[in-house]
């Protein structure tokens, strides 16, 4: 089974090199477009291609605001910002996830709550977020949502859609609502996803994207926050220094930081948007030939939720047990062919041991059977 994946590997990228897990593919019209800001001079984060990415980006997810950052934990430090998350609050969010979900948390001086994921979403359990609330949780007379012992706010959700498959955002929204905690979307790697219909990322008060160089489409390192024109307004000024206009003087009213996205980096991000579609196509028809291929195997292919469009950022397999999985990584690695296990739990981390955490059985039984496979788009 393991040498019929790798031949259909190298057959699929036509290829005996080593086969990376995801690698960028530029082939429209990225070197014009980033010639062009040198030629101008705007390189850093003042120039057309940050507007132009901006309002690509929303009009692409139907968001009335896209602001864009250095990266997507910056993009996830302000939005937590933005709705309030300080020093001592709680966030809920998953074990299942790249740390820099925890990180942005720890940003802000908050901590994180560990709650399941659902096996069939590999993202935050609505049904274990409740159940962690009605046992641990309360409203207090002003309406806040607190940690009954220790009397924290519990201020923000934070889901993360595992490798583009969208969550189950109805649930996470309703119990968010019942608990007056607000949703704050961790869509970095879900570019092209969509839930009933829906962009992720725009469901919550606030969502974020990344396009770090191993995502869909990259600008080399980058994010961007969708939220509404308010909150917009705002990200936008404090991501810039928190500086206000002036002629000459500098003038900044709060605290800001410097997480613009630089003019060379939108210039590549512009060239690729242009190319999303054809990806999420070329990615989701992997996706159906790695179903196909494993269909009959001991493997089983993670699949995009119902009502869902999963980008299909990175293919997924559940293995049967944690000695299936170590075969398969070995066999494929030593093979030229990148594999790689999920996320070690977040929990597991030195930094996060500490942390709340419901009972997370689905976490740590997938945590022991993922494997990823390589998923680029095929250079033309």
């Amino acid at each position: 089974m393991y040498q019929q994946l790798i031949e259909f590997v190298r057959d699929h990228y036509q290829t005996t090199a080593f086969i990376p897990l995801h690698a960028p593919i530029f082939n429209g019209q990225e070197r014009n477009y980033v010639l062009e800001t040198i030629d101008s001079t705007f390189v850093s984060s003042v120039g057309a291609f940050v507007d132009r990415f901006e309002q690509e980006v929303a009009a692409y997810t139907h968001s009335p605001k896209a602001i864009a950052t250095v990266n997507g934990t910056a993009a996830l430090h302000i939005a937590l910002k933005l709705v309030g998350v300080e020093n001592g609050d709680l966030v809920i969010t998953q074990p299942l996830t790249f740390v820099a979900t925890c990180n942005a948390i720890a940003y802000c001086g908050a901590e994180p709550v560990f709650v399941d994921v659902d096996r069939h979403t590999l993202s935050l359990s609505p049904q274990a977020m409740q159940a962690w609330l009605e046992e641990y949780a309360a409203i207090d007379d002003q309406g806040i949502c607190r940690h009954r012992d220790s009397q924290r706010i519990i201020r923000a959700c934070l889901p993360m859609h595992t490798f583009g498959h969208p969550a189950d955002l109805e649930g996470i929204m309703q119990v968010c609502e019942k608990w007056h905690i607000a949703l704050v979307e961790d869509a970095a790697e879900s570019l092209g996803s969509l839930y009933k219909g829906k962009h992720t990322g725009a469901f919550g008060l606030l969502g974020i994207l990344s396009f770090n160089g191993n995502k869909i489409i990259t600008t080399g390192g980058g994010g961007i926050i969708l939220t509404n024109e308010a909150l917009g307004q705002h990200a936008k000024h404090i991501t810039t220094t928190a500086k206000q206009p002036h002629p000459y003087e500098f003038v900044h009213d709060e605290l800001g930081y410097n997480y613009r996205l630089p003019n060379l980096n939108a210039a590549l991000g512009c060239a690729q948007l242009e190319q999303l579609e054809a990806f999420v196509a070329e990615k989701r028809a992997l996706a159906k030939a790695y179903t196909d291929l494993l269909a009959h195997s001991s493997l089983q292919v993670v699949v995009e939720p119902e009502h869902c469009r999963s980008n299909y950022w990175l293919n997924a397999v559940i293995c049967e047990n944690q000695q299936q999985r170590d075969e398969l990584l070995k066999a494929t690695n030593d093979a030229g062919v990148m594999s790689r296990p999920i996320w070690q739990l977040m929990n597991h981390l030195p930094m996060y041991r500490h942390a709340l955490k419901g009972d997370i059985p689905n976490a740590e039984w997938l945590a022991q059977r993922v494997v990823n496979l390589p998923s680029s788009i095929k250079s033309q």
